[in-house]
């Protein structure tokens, strides 16, 4: 079997809304799909992170720079397809958009792997340790308006959410330390007592003042405080993780293992977040697990993106052993964007429905057709792709 062809499509429409976090507001949505084919005529599918003109620019890499590398190729042999791909653009980046695109192509390789074997992805991983698991949704995004306006929606949007069936909740902040505190308070008011949330800064403070959000953070309670200063800041990380009781999560901004090695033996996070189409596909997201695992770092993926982004992550969390194990470990969870996100919910000939799958009993159930368990709707991806 050969690579023929690998095709990148960006599809892209606009938002009902403006939204925003704390690093910019947007009003258009992006997913990033890699097609690749074979001489056998089986095709697989990945996602690349990275919105808008990112996307865009990552449709060069995946087209112009790995597609002439890897074609001829076996699809089936993912790892030196790999490792070909990033030694020869290690001297034009080892971080960022290259492994963004080299992720897509990645999982699409996968894809075709379980589609060979007749087998979906997380039986090549090894086997499931569940068949379903819990989300938590995410929302109370940031919009021009006032703070009090943000606190008043952020109450009633973190109520919603919990009545949604979702197992927790996680909100953004970003508006200043002393209002975002105000925003934490909102939603714990929203959620009661005895619910679980989280907030996301998108790397928003120095140390200093991520102190101060995060005190504000443990009196509410709130079990994780994400991405609070920038990924570089390894120290701030640590210092953080010693000086709070709430968890200090991140890394959906760290690449490969080598990325992720400094982080973990600088003992930062309480919780790492990787991006597995981000940080280099299935094949390299593997390789970070066991590394996490091995300095008992748990984990929740970071998830953003498309369909084929979230079946991906349903076969990585399946196949995620408990840590530390026992008879009741913390199970993952799979992250859920609450907003609107057609690419998400429509992209698929037979849609996941992930909202549904919650209200009706709580989890979402682990996709078992072969490769990564699903197959978009081409028509729909010819609707919203961009002309390029």
């Amino acid at each position: 079997m050969k690579i023929v062809k690998i095709t990148s499509h960006v599809l892209q429409c606009d938002m009902p809304e403006e939204l925003g976090y704390s690093q910019q507001y947007y009003a258009k949505r992006t997913a990033h799909l890699v097609e690749i084919e074979t001489d056998e005529g089986i095709t697989g599918w990945g996602e690349c992170f990275g919105p808008g003109n990112v996307a865009i620019a990552n449709k060069t890499i995946v087209e112009k720079v790995i597609q002439p590398m890897i074609l001829g190729m076996d699809p089936m042999d993912r790892d030196v397809i790999w490792h070909k791909v990033y030694n020869l653009l290690r001297d034009h980046g080892q971080k960022g958009m290259p492994l963004q695109s080299m992720s897509g192509v990645d999982i699409a390789l996968w894809d075709i792997a379980g589609k060979v074997t007749g087998q979906p992805i997380h039986k090549l991983i090894g086997g499931a340790h569940r068949t379903q698991v819990a989300a938590y949704g995410y929302g109370m995004m940031l919009k021009r308006e006032s703070v009090d306006d943000h606190v008043a929606r952020f109450v009633d949007e973190a109520a919603a959410i919990r009545d949604m069936g979702f197992a927790a909740t996680k909100m953004k902040v970003g508006l200043g330390p002393r209002d975002d505190v105000k925003l934490i308070d909102a939603v714990r008011r929203g959620v009661g007592d005895d619910f679980d949330f989280m907030a996301d800064a998108n790397h928003a403070y120095n140390t200093h003042d991520a102190f101060y959000v995060g005190r504000a953070m443990e009196e509410a309670g709130a079990f994780w405080f994400e991405e609070p200063v920038a990924p570089e800041d390894l120290d701030g990380y640590k210092e953080l993780r010693a000086g709070l009781k709430v968890n200090i999560s991140g890394g959906e901004a760290e690449f490969n293992r080598w990325g992720w090695r400094q982080i973990l033996e600088n003992r930062g996070l309480d919780i790492a977040q990787p991006e597995v189409c981000a940080l280099g596909g299935i094949t390299e997201y593997l390789r970070v697990l066991a590394l996490c695992h091995a300095h008992f770092t748990p984990v929740i993926n970071h998830v953003w993106g498309s369909a084929i982004a979230v079946a991906t992550n349903l076969q990585l969390l399946a196949a995620m052993p408990p840590l530390p194990g026992g008879l009741f470990p913390r199970e993952p969870w799979l992250e859920f964007d609450t907003t609107e996100n057609r690419f998400r919910d429509n992209l698929l000939a037979e849609p996941l429905d992930i909202q549904g799958q919650v209200a009706r009993n709580g989890y979402v159930e682990i996709p078992t057709a072969p490769g990564i368990g699903v197959e978009p709707d081409r028509a729909f991806i010819a609707q919203y792709e961009l002309d390029l």
